[in-house]
């Protein structure tokens, strides 16, 4: 009976009621359908705000344009980043499953605070008047200033959680020991980036005019309903997940192999490494075991009957000697598990150049756009409406990719997956590389406009210039995140050991903050190198027709090429 129960469950899964989880009933595809929903209203609630907040903070609280870029960037940085707290909490404390509904609560009590203040005028500093416009606009300080900050990082705490964890729980519903498992979970990582487009599309679309025309009170608002709703959806699939059991925390293994290796590599050894291992369990010298204890010393060599592979050789003395301290006890599964870490933060490393280039999606290229002709016959386009190139790009690309490409490359390879995640990577790299050089063209297109039109210093006067030019940046960088985002999720939580696998999908927007935060840097780096003398900083002032920002984009690509 007790067999035919253990047959019939999930080993290591739970469900919403903390019971083991029963095969049949928690985990597939129905289960992993709730998660790409609740990615929708998600999305859609960070990216309404995303793609649109440098226009927020540069009109309404009068920060200058490189002030606006960067602090969209350190926002947006912060909320990829703290996807690794996230995924930690996930795999070392709490189920996904406990740890999205958190972090929803979370970002919706930063949305209503935004909410509020965009709709009180008191909470904003005061219009400019444009009766004198040499006088500056006031930019937003004090308590209203920590008013706006409170409420974008408490969103970023929220995104970070929901990053973290969703991802995870959706793959984790899926069997990885048989091939159609392996093969729904590939499916789901592509639907994933899917649903983050389609919450993208609605963002950049019909909320962004919302805010451009209602008013930002109401795209606010909008957010805050959405990650609302998305908390009853998440709920409705209760039933049907399967929640892997908190493993204990990921990071005191890493901390645990890392500290034995390097003590031990500081003591003498006297003797070699694979007498060391055995000798853990018995010793020669030691009188006939008797029967209990020989079994007792049977259990423990079966633990450490495996000897470390010979890959990064230095960890593999974390099991060499005795430990320093109990604690620093080490297992040769706790050291391959290390390893296989360590090996994957090349990938993660190569990819942060890609998400510099990402970040310029929601900084300058709209800042660039809102200079430009955006009408479309008798509509006018919002700037920041401009991302929807590369989400209807992403839309069609996802399910072509999933149907047709990967079942062909199948059969010419003749292998499970087609093309290999770091082939999508790659791919996704070198079309990053691309974009960054039509960005720069494209500037340099429009800074010839600005000189023949003579409208340099006329900041509010439209270019005759259509907006559709930064559409061709866009529709590249769309495609590289596609490749690379779900070439990387699958990448990371294929290749992670299953106690760290919410950690190292986290990674994967983790490399995106470091891409939004390298942005920045690059920013000031760049302001504080070219503004010597009497040379103006390339990124620096309120009007956008000065800056260099083809120099700037020509420097990125130049970047890319030397990390990807």
């Amino acid at each position: 009976m007790e067999l035919e129960h253990q047959v019939n469950t999930w080993e290591g899964y739970v469900d919403w009621r903390n019971r083991p989880a029963l095969r049949g009933r928690q985990g597939g595809m129905l289960a992993a359908f709730f998660v790409l929903v609740v990615e929708v209203l998600e999305n859609l609630a960070f990216l309404a705000n995303a793609s649109n907040l440098v226009l927020y903070l540069s009109e309404y609280m009068h920060f200058s344009p490189s002030k606006s870029a960067n602090s969209v960037t350190n926002f947006m940085g912060t909320a990829f980043l703290l996807a690794l707290l996230g995924g930690f909490l996930s795999d070392a404390f709490f189920t996904t499953y406990q740890v999205y509904l958190t972090s929803a609560v979370v970002e919706f009590l930063g949305l209503v605070i935004l909410t509020v203040q965009a709709h009180s005028p008191s909470l904003k500093p005061p219009k400019c008047d444009p009766a004198t416009p040499d006088i500056p606009c006031q930019e937003v300080h004090g308590g209203k200033a920590a008013m706006l900050f409170l409420g974008l990082y408490l969103v970023a705490l929220g995104v970070g959680g929901i990053k973290g964890s969703l991802p995870a729980h959706g793959a984790e519903q899926f069997d990885e020991n048989t091939l159609q498992g392996r093969k729904q979970r590939s499916t789901f990582f592509n639907y994933f980036v899917f649903s983050l487009s389609c919450g993208g599309l609605i963002a950049v679309t019909l909320v962004v005019w919302i805010e451009d025309n209602k008013g930002w009170e109401w795209g606010f608002g909008i957010s805050t309903l959405a990650i609302f709703l998305s908390i009853p959806v998440f709920l409705a699939g209760s039933s049907f997940y399967r929640n892997k059991i908190p493993c204990g925390s990921p990071l005191t293994t890493i901390f645990k192999v890392l500290l034995a290796a390097t003590l031990n590599t500081c003591i003498c050894i006297t003797r070699s490494p694979s007498n060391a291992i055995t000798s853990m369990s018995t010793s020669p010298s030691s009188p006939t075991p008797t029967r209990k204890e020989a079994d007792e010393a049977n259990s423990k060599t079966m633990e450490s009957i495996e000897t470390p592979t010979k890959s990064l050789k230095f960890l593999n003395r974390a099991v060499i000697n005795k430990p320093v301290h109990t604690a620093l006890k080490c297992t040769v599964q706790n050291i391959e598990d290390v390893k296989i870490v360590l090996k994957i933060l090349p990938i993660f490393a190569c990819t942060i150049m890609l998400n510099c280039c990402l970040a310029q999606l929601s900084t300058f290229s709209v800042q660039q756009a809102a200079t430009m002709d955006t009408k479309l016959g008798a509509l006018k386009v919002p700037p920041a409406s401009l991302p929807i190139f590369p989400v209807v790009f992403i839309m069609i690309l996802a399910p072509v990719y999933d149907h047709f490409l990967i079942p062909f490359a199948r059969k010419v390879t003749r292998t499970e997956m087609g093309i290999t995640h770091l082939q999508r990577i790659g791919i996704g790299l070198f079309l990053s590389i691309i974009s960054m050089a039509v960005a720069a063209l494209v500037e340099v297109e429009r800074k010839r406009v600005v000189s023949d039109s003579g409208l340099i210093d006329s900041e509010n006067t439209p270019l005759p210039i259509t907006f559709f030019w930064i559409a061709l940046q866009y529709l590249f960088l769309g495609s590289a995140d596609l490749f690379t985002l779900a070439g990387l999720l699958e990448f990371f939580f294929t290749e992670a050991p299953i106690s760290m696998r919410s950690l190292a999908t986290s990674l994967s927007f983790a490399s995106l903050a470091m891409g939004y935060y390298l942005s920045s840097a690059i920013v000031s780096i760049v302001n504080s190198v070219t503004g010597h003398g009497k040379h103006n900083p390339w990124l620096s002032g309120s009007n956008l027709n000065r800056y260099h920002l083809e120099r700037f984009y020509w420097l990125i690509k130049r970047r890319k090429k030397m990390f990807g």
